[in-house]
């Protein structure tokens, strides 16, 4: 142990004492606001429904609780615990390439932290959502879809692991400018896949069979200067009752997805102005600036690893025996989100000055009315509370909350 394990463990404990705190403030407002619904909301939400929406959320914050003191263990079991020397010294033993050796190491924590969080997963699939009526799968399937995601990430992250801890072998100094670039193709790439070719392996696509619906939309896509490849209804509701809508891809190969849970819940003009609101996003040109400021972050996160990896107290005070490059990337993975805890506010303001943006843009191009009453039956039938606590939604949440969202549209109606 070392000054720089001290730190660690500061921050670490500083960390999760803040993240307890404001669930703990979530949990406090939830319950105090419970037993009456918000005025704005007063007219189309029960008190039934709001109360349900209240338990729901207290339910997501014990297991949130709970994860976060796993998450915990887990890093410190991978780091000062000797998990991850363990690791390594099975790689080591085996002799294959020291390339192989150290991207067997990365997928071993990547594999390990997936299947080490299993449980969690299954306790919100079959105990929360099946409690509140928004769970549809099968244990079967669950697990299916657990092991489809993890046989994929394995196989789209296995060749950049060995691409990146090649250069970082091979490329000397400036190593992190090759692996950014590497990084940042890969990003562009799977973004551009991710709807025609990752999406479609988990759940079917059906072009929009509503014609008077498709031509409605379709006016609002002219309209907006908006060119996809295709509107597309998802089967969201053989795995949850939970609706949404999106839009994802970049270029040509760009698609509008709606949930059928969503399509079956809002009206015709209901469903244009939540497309408004998507649409928003890409005139804004959201996506483009989340990609550039993700762009700067990784770079400088990987020049940062540059030095780190030179750094012997880097390794010593993370309770690692091995100095190689591929034990470096992984301690800098495991432990970069204890040090960028406190950073969480500002990308949440960010996410929720865009999502302003969007709302104001769908109340130009569609209907502010038809916009707030979709919005509201998404809360109903997403169970979403009405009542979060401030201070945690300004870390937490990527939309405004709902009570301040429903304000700020209801002073653009005409």
């Amino acid at each position: 142990m070392n000054d720089f394990t001290w730190i660690f463990l500061f921050l670490l404990t500083g960390g999760l004492a803040l993240e307890l705190w404001l669930l703990w403030r979530q949990a406090v407002s939830v319950r105090t606001h419970r037993g009456r619904v918000p005025e704005a909301f007063a007219e189309k939400i029960s008190l039934q429904q709001h109360r349900k929406a209240a338990s729901y959320t207290l339910e997501n914050i014990r297991l949130e609780s709970a994860s976060l003191l796993f998450g915990v263990f887990l890093l410190l079991a991978f780091t000062l615990g000797g998990g991850l020397n363990w690791l390594d010294a099975r790689w080591q033993s085996l002799e294959i390439d020291p390339l192989w050796q150290g991207t067997g190491l990365l997928l071993s924590v990547l594999a390990v932290s997936t299947l080490l969080e299993l449980p969690l997963s299954g306790w919100r699939t079959f105990v929360i959502e099946e409690k509140f009526g928004f769970n549809r799968t099968t244990p079967g399937r669950f697990l299916l879809d657990h092991l489809l995601q993890l046989t994929l990430m394995l196989a789209i992250t296995t060749p950049l692991v060995a691409t990146i801890l090649w250069l970082m072998d091979k490329a000397g100094g400036a190593w992190w400018i090759g692996a950014w670039m590497v990084w940042m193709g890969f990003t562009l790439f799977f973004t551009w896949a991710y709807p025609s070719v990752i999406a479609p392996l988990f759940n079917k696509f059906s072009p929009l069979q509503d014609l008077s619906l498709k031509e409605r939309l379709e006016d609002l896509l002219l309209r907006c200067g908006f060119n996809s490849n295709g509107m597309f209804v998802m089967d969201g509701s053989k795995r949850s009752s939970h609706g949404n809508a999106y839009f994802s891809g970049f270029g040509k190969n760009k698609r509008i997805v709606f949930f059928d849970t969503l399509l079956n819940s809002l009206e015709a003009d209901e469903i244009e102005a939540v497309l408004a609101h998507e649409l928003g996003h890409f005139k804004r040109r959201h996506v483009l600036k989340m990609m550039l400021t993700m762009a700067i972050i990784s770079l400088l996160g990987l020049a940062l690893l540059g030095w780190l990896m030179q750094q012997a107290w880097f390794f010593e005070g993370l309770g690692a025996h091995s100095h190689s490059h591929a034990m470096a990337l992984a301690l800098f993975l495991l432990v970069i989100p204890t040090f960028t805890t406190f950073f969480t506010p500002i990308f949440s303001s960010l996410s929720r000055k865009h999502e302003f943006e969007a709302d104001s843009y769908a109340a130009q191009q569609s209907n502010a009315a038809a916009l707030i009453s979709g919005l509201v039956k998404m809360y109903r039938d997403n169970a979403s509370t009405l009542t979060p606590d401030p201070l945690y939604s300004a870390f937490h949440h990527s939309h405004p909350p709902a009570t301040v969202r429903i304000a700020h549209l209801s002073s653009k109606l005409k």
